[in-house]
């Protein structure tokens, strides 16, 4: 990929000429401050418990604030990007995000920590509900090559937040971990007001003229869009269900210490990862659809050991053996169902990304109660749960073909 700033790649939008060393970063670390907001502060709980003279777990109520407040606000922002263009919600997003980030530095009670948390996801989803339709407007069709490059960079920022954290927390209190977070919200202001520009920006024939619910209607009745959809979604379910599970997994199920957990949850990152790099490397040489059904393939072979494995109840190793490839698959499901979506609009990019992201958040809230619904004291329903998605994600690919099969006869 060619990276001057007078050069574009050949993958890429000729009409966009921007160095993409400088905008891909830019973009990702954009987005990235939903995990870093998320995660920078759990070793901090306790802490600020403490400070509030409450219970942790009213402060562990603060990110399921943080998350409806986060969805709350991309179905909002999402059709107003459509409708004003992306770089007003995201200056308002980052200015936003900063000043709640600076306001909840001198609270002094759980309720105005509470409520700060919702304003902060909300606003902020203004500045990170834009980016996918960044990319797919610098990629073109090669956008789920785009979208692997973001997943890539910011997956860093869950994988080293909590030890961000617990460094800050070295140097000075619970405090300083928002100003950090309102420093790097107007570091990246900066950025945007330096580097953002990009033709969508002045070219009001690329804004939707849909109005708030007609944004939304478009989205829904987009013939075949559906089923990609919920394949992402249901992508998105398994890896809230490795998310949700996998401490009870690995600590109590198997006994294992933290550090050794700390160590096979960085691996498994490190899987989803490389899944990006590949996928970005072979995405355009295939194409998104052939990808999506080939991963789920083999997600359902190593899913279906990751269960065999737990029904017979053998060793971690197994455990972890089987569940390295399914992430790396989960990975490329996800970026390439995605970037089918967003494929399917040109003017309604900002909305779809609301759907999706909202869909997923919402059901990857479901994935606590549904685990501890089928709790047994060990990792099977874990890992059936996570087996059940991937094959609905192929009952939907199945029927998304045959739907596109019958068009194409319908046409001839």
């Amino acid at each position: 990929m060619k990276t001057a700033s007078n050069q574009t790649s050949p993958t890429t939008n000729p009409a966009v000429n921007l160095n993409l060393v400088i905008l891909i970063p830019m973009l990702s670390a954009i987005i990235a401050i939903t995990p870093l907001a998320i995660d920078l502060y759990l070793p901090a709980m306790a802490t600020i418990a403490a400070s509030f003279h409450t219970d942790i777990t009213m402060v562990q109520q603060s990110l399921s604030i943080y998350l409806a407040g986060y969805a709350l606000g991309m179905l909002c922002f999402g059709p107003l990007a459509d409708r004003i263009g992306r770089r007003p919600l995201v200056i308002a997003g980052l200015t936003g995000f900063a000043l709640m980030s600076f306001l909840l530095a001198f609270v002094t009670s759980i309720e105005s920590f509470l409520a700060l948390r919702f304003g902060q996801a909300f606003i902020g989803a203004a500045a990170t509900v834009v980016v996918p339709g960044y990319i797919k407007e610098v990629y073109g069709k090669n956008t789920a090559k785009g979208m692997s490059y973001v997943s890539l960079i910011m997956m860093l920022a869950p994988l080293i937040a909590p030890s961000i954290g617990s460094l800050i927390l070295e140097f000075g209190e619970w405090h300083l971990i928002f100003f950090i977070l309102g420093f790097y919200a107007m570091i990246m202001l900066v950025l945007v007001f330096w580097k953002l520009k990009m033709p969508s920006d002045t070219d009001l024939s690329k804004r939707s003229q849909k109005s708030f619910f007609g944004a939304y209607a478009v989205v829904f009745t987009k013939p075949g869009v559906k089923l990609h959809i919920a394949s992402g979604v249901l992508t998105s379910f398994a890896f809230f269900c490795y998310l949700t599970a996998s401490p009870f997994v690995y600590m109590e199920v198997f006994g294992l210490d933290k550090s050794l957990f700390a160590i096979l949850f960085s691996t498994n990152v490190a899987a989803l990862m490389l899944a990006n790099v590949v996928n970005s490397r072979i995405v355009v040489r295939y194409g998104s659809r052939r990808i999506l059904k080939v991963s789920t393939l083999l997600a359902i072979i190593a899913g279906s050991a990751l269960f065999a494995v737990n029904w017979l109840g053998m060793s971690y190793h197994f455990t972890v053996i089987t569940l390295l490839p399914f992430m790396a698959c989960l990975g490329v499901m996800s970026v390439n169902a995605d970037a089918i979506v967003l494929m399917q609009f040109q003017q309604e990019t900002g909305t779809a990304t609301a759907v999706v992201g909202t869909l997923r958040f919402g059901f990857g809230a479901v994935a606590g109660p549904l685990l501890a619904l089928f709790y047994t004291g060990t990792a099977v329903p874990f890992s059936a749960l996570m087996l059940s998605a991937v094959v609905l994600v192929a009952f939907c690919q199945f029927f998304a073909h045959r739907r596109s099969q019958n068009e194409l006869t319908q046409v001839n």
